[in-house]
């Protein structure tokens, strides 16, 4: 048996873990104040800037013009030739004078040919590009994370792989889409990347101030009408008794009908938290647009993540 070895690189990597996933529920909205637009090709114009010039265009009509012009004067010149042919395979009968007219008129018609300019102003063709408003799919990413007291330090570790996962893929398959990221306690708080990853700060667990923060931002900076929206929560389902109910009054009244797609993920290798049975009245409700998974430990991570966000062949 013979060893061999290959490499890949970042890009390949990336593709191959994120073969055939995808944003559930995505859809196109179209911008009420239509200010997007994209530049398309409509057709050809003889004016425009030196940057839209068409070559292939302009070459096309350039041989026809030449044609066009020339076409008279090129079957004349088959005909000289043709006479003269004829004359020099039958010396006897040659009319010298005759031959000496032919050659000169086929010389003359030549050189008027050769005058033909190669491409002339006329023949330049150029693109024309027109604006067209463009049906927009640009879409907000929440990213919602607990770091309470109960989130140990291997919990927040598995739960910031799952985030950095979701980032990865984000970055890798949208050109336009935007991240929210938000850490909670006791209380919400939005926060840049790095904060989001790399903060020590804990306290104690009211998930439902998360979910306030998120129903807050998305009635502030991100209309349903021009984005989709999706929220992906993980935590380790231990929360203020009380508060789970809470979270279900949010979720089902104020924020499900906005998103495209909810996932929650419980960290634990317990049995399911307060969060999660209280989360299961959501999912029966909402079961197209949220869905659970259970990460018990980091060999977990990459298989949920492909479950929450695999292509769906119906979609």
């Amino acid at each position: 048996m013979d060893e061999f070895s290959f490499q890949i690189n970042h890009d390949e990597f990336l593709e191959h873990m994120f073969d055939n996933l995808e944003l559930p529920n995505l859809v196109r909205k179209q911008l009420e104040d239509m200010t997007e637009f994209k530049i398309r090709q409509a057709g050809y114009t003889t004016a425009g800037s030196p940057d839209r010039l068409n070559v292939v265009r302009s070459l096309r009509s350039a041989h026809a013009r030449r044609i066009a012009l020339s076409g008279g004067d090129r079957r004349e010149i088959r005909a000289l030739k043709k006479e003269l042919r004829e004359m020099e395979v039958s010396p006897d009968a040659t009319d010298q004078q005759r031959v000496i007219e032919l050659r000169e008129r086929i010389k003359e018609l030549n050189a008027k040919l050769k005058k033909l300019p190669f491409i002339d102003d006329f023949d330049l063709k150029y693109n024309n590009m027109v604006k067209v408003p463009s049906p927009s799919n640009k879409a907000v990413m929440f990213c919602v994370m607990d770091v309470s007291g109960s989130m140990t330090q291997d919990i927040k570790d598995m739960a910031k792989r799952f985030f950095i996962l979701l980032y990865l893929f984000l970055q890798r398959n949208y050109k336009e889409i935007e991240v929210v990221f938000i850490r909670h306690h006791t209380a919400a708080k939005e926060v840049d990347e790095d904060d989001f990853f790399y903060s020590r700060e804990t306290g104690g667990t009211i998930v439902s101030s998360a979910l306030e923060m998120t129903r807050d931002v998305i009635n502030k900076r991100y209309s349903p009408a021009d984005w989709n929206i999706y929220v992906a929560q993980a935590s380790d389902g231990d929360n203020w008794e009380g508060d789970s109910s809470v979270c279900t009054k949010i979720l089902t009244e104020q924020i499900m009908q906005k998103v495209q797609y909810y996932c929650y993920v419980e960290i634990t290798d317990r049995a399911h938290q307060n969060l999660w049975r209280e989360y299961q009245s959501v999912a029966e409700k909402f079961k197209d647009h949220f869905a659970m998974q259970q990460i018990k430990s980091p060999n977990d991570i990459y298989p949920v993540f492909r479950k929450l966000f695999e292509k769906k062949e119906n979609a």
